[in-house]
């Protein structure tokens, strides 16, 4: 029997640290630990702003990320063949200027691209029915070529919606470079040093209350404290270095003005699309307009005639 308590002991002694945080992680999960050292009041609450500040980021990412997929306005149930996404608006425009029939139209709006495919943008997609809708209206049985007023309306308006959507794309690579970028590097670079600082912190406290359960067994057992007096200040000043090193982690992370210099340039972008699509539309109202009057007098024309 006393072999076997001597037997105990030795294995006891030589515990690893990861055998001792285990076994004191075990007996808090049982409800065998009576005593649990506490965390500092400023510590715990530098945790939860911590925690805060990821949740943040989660959430905000999960939507703002779609800045990253080129089609995430692109409505579902548009029908677009390779050849619809073959040219520019622009080019396509030029193509159908020379065009003389429907079938030369048709040719021009599905002409082999000259790049990479155009879009997949709601204001592309747009900007492609436009054009192709004033390409019905001009190429119809006897129509004068450039007189329709709701053809060119149309292809003026398909222009303005192409030049919208690439200053959408334009927007969207800004907020990937200044805003996305940086908050995945806070989520996933700052927070995650914060969290392996936090985990250190409660190896730490695992280890100090392990080496006061065994501090306390020996005292129990009538045997010398010395040694186990030691083991538990060795513990209190890991846990308490570690403790430190954490605070000035999650600090660092919690101070930093990345994240709103970040947000910032993600409204400077959004203002700046804005902005351009305003300007676009603004040229192209007048023109729009003056057609609608002008047919307006042509149509008042022709029924006061009748």
């Amino acid at each position: 029997m006393d072999k076997f308590q001597a037997f105990g002991k030795n294995i006891s002694a030589s515990f690893t640290p990861f055998a001792a945080r285990t076994q004191q992680y075990v007996k808090e999960q049982l409800g065998q630990v009576d005593d649990k050292t506490e965390l500092p009041p400023d510590y715990v609450e530098l945790e939860k702003r911590v925690d805060a500040l990821k949740q943040v980021h989660q959430k905000m990412l999960q939507v703002t990320s779609q800045y990253s997929n080129e089609a995430y306005d692109y409505p579902p149930n548009i029908r677009e063949s390779f050849g619809d996404l073959g040219r520019t608006i622009a080019e396509k425009a030029q193509l159908l200027s020379h065009a003389t029939s429907p079938a030369e139209a048709q040719a021009a709006l599905t002409a082999p691209p000259s790049a990479k495919p155009q879009p997949k943008t709601f204001n592309h997609a747009i900007a492609r029915a436009a054009l192709a809708s004033s390409s019905i209206l001009k190429h119809q049985p006897n129509s004068v070529s450039g007189e329709d007023p709701l053809a060119n309306a149309l292809e003026a308006y398909a222009l303005a919606m192409e030049k919208v959507g690439e200053a959408r794309l334009d927007q969207d690579a800004q907020i990937q470079s200044h805003y996305l970028a940086g908050w995945n590097t806070t989520l996933n670079s700052n927070l995650a040093v914060a969290a392996k600082a936090r985990k250190s912190v409660e190896n730490a406290r695992l280890l100090l209350d392990a080496a006061k359960a065994r501090a306390k067994q020996r005292h129990g057992a009538g045997s010398s404290n010395d040694e186990a007096r030691l083991d538990v200040e060795q513990a209190e000043d890991e846990f308490v270095g570690q403790t430190e090193e954490a605070v000035s982690v999650m600090k660092n992370v919690i101070d930093t003005p990345e994240p709103l210099r970040n947000l910032a340039e993600l409204i400077a972008a959004q203002m700046e699309y804005h902005k351009k699509a305003y300007e676009i539309l603004a040229e192209l109202a007048p023109e729009v307009d003056s057609l609608q009057v002008e047919q307006e007098a042509s149509y008042r024309k022709h029924r006061e005639g009748a």
